[in-house]
C-alpha cells in the first residue's frame, strides 16, 4: 500500500491596504489539494477548502501543513468532508500542523470531524502562534468512529496534541492520548452515550481582559442542555477554551453552527459560511 508524505503550505496576505486577502503563496502535495479560493466580500474573508482526494489517512502517512496569515489578512480554512483514519494492521499515521497569525490578522480553522476507524493509530500535533493583536478561532471536532457500522470507540490509539502561544508566551497546552475503549468507558460514565461526539475550540481575541466576563458568555452557556454539554474557560491571557460533548454527530454539528452564530455578533469574520463552496 502506498504511503503519502503530504505537504501543504498557505500564505494569506493583502496586496494593498484595505484590499482583498489573497493566497500570496501556496504549495501542496498529495494527499493535500485545495479548491479555488472564494472571497466573501460581506465577511471580508477568504475561504479555502483543503481536500483529500484519496480515500483517507492510511498507515505510514506523514502529513505536514503550515498556514500563515499576514497583517490585515483574513482567512477561513475548512474541509468539505470528514477526515477518515483507516484501519492499520501495523504502523501509524501522523499529522503535524502549524498555524501563524500576525497582528491585525484573522484565522479560522473549521474542518469537518476527524473519524478514526477500527484498529487505527493516529497522532496529530498542532502548534498555533498568534502575535499580539491577532485573532483566531480554531476547532477540532471528533466523532467516535463509523457509528452506522458499529465501530464506535474501536480505534487502537488516538493522540491529539495542541500548543497555543500568544506573543511567544505559552497560553494553552493540551494532550489527549487514549485508546477507543478508554474513551468509551469515560463517555458511558459521563452519561453522554456510545455515540458521543466531541469538539475542542480555542478563541483568541485582541485586548482580552481575563477578569472581564464577555457579553457572549451567557449566550453560549444557554446552549448547554440535555444531549449537549458545553463549557467555556478563560485562558491565562488572550482568549478562551471551549469544550463540547454531544450525544451524536447531528447534535454536534448544530451546536458548532450555533456557537459560530453567537460569536459572529462580536467577531464579524465568523459570518463567513464554511459551506459556501
Amino acid at each position: 500500500m502506498a504511503e503519502f508524505s503530504g505537504h501543504l503550505s498557505l500564505l494569506a496576505a493583502v496586496r494593498e491596504p484595505g484590499g482583498r486577502t489573497v493566497l500570496a503563496g501556496k504549495s501542496f502535495r498529495a494527499p493535500f489539494h485545495i479548491s479555488k479560493p472564494y472571497w466573501d466580500a460581506d465577511a471580508g474573508t477568504l475561504l479555502v477548502q483543503v481536500v483529500n482526494p484519496t480515500a483517507g489517512i492510511l498507515a505510514g502517512d506523514r502529513l505536514v501543513s503550515e498556514i500563515s496569515v499576514q497583517a490585515g489578512a483574513s482567512l477561513l480554512v475548512t474541509t468539505p468532508s470528514a477526515s477518515r483514519v483507516f484501519q492499520m494492521r501495523d504502523g501509524v499515521a501522523e499529522c503535524r500542523q502549524q498555524f501563524a497569525v500576525a497582528a491585525g490578522a484573522w484565522l479560522e480553522v473549521m474542518p469537518e470531524p476527524l473519524v478514526p476507524h477500527r484498529g487505527s493509530s493516529y497522532r496529530q500535533v498542532t502548534t498555533v502562534d498568534v502575535e499580539p493583536g491577532g485573532s483566531l478561532f480554531f476547532v477540532e471536532p471528533l466523532l467516535p468512529g463509523r457509528i452506522g457500522h458499529g465501530e464506535s470507540w474501536v480505534w487502537e490509539r488516538l493522540r491529539l496534541e495542541l500548543t497555543v502561544r500568544l506573543g511567544g508566551e505559552l497560553i494553552a497546552r493540551e494532550r489527549f492520548d487514549q485508546s477507543g475503549l478508554a474513551l468509551r468507558e469515560l463517555a458511558e460514565l459521563s452519561g453522554s452515550g456510545a455515540s458521543a461526539c466531541f469538539a475542542n475550540a480555542i478563541l483568541i481575541a485582541p485586548a482580552y481582559d481575563p477578569a472581564t466576563v464577555p457579553a457572549w458568555r451567557s449566550d453560549l452557556n444557554a446552549l448547554h442542555r440535555d444531549g449537549l454539554w458545553l463549557g467555556v474557560s478563560a485562558l491565562r491571557r488572550g482568549g478562551w477554551s471551549l469544550k463540547l460533548i454531544a450525544t451524536g454527530s447531528v447534535q454536534l454539528r448544530q451546536a458548532l453552527r450555533d456557537v459560530r452564530v453567537i460569536l459572529a455578533r462580536y467577531f464579524p469574520k465568523l459570518t463567513c459560511d464554511p459551506r459556501k463552496l
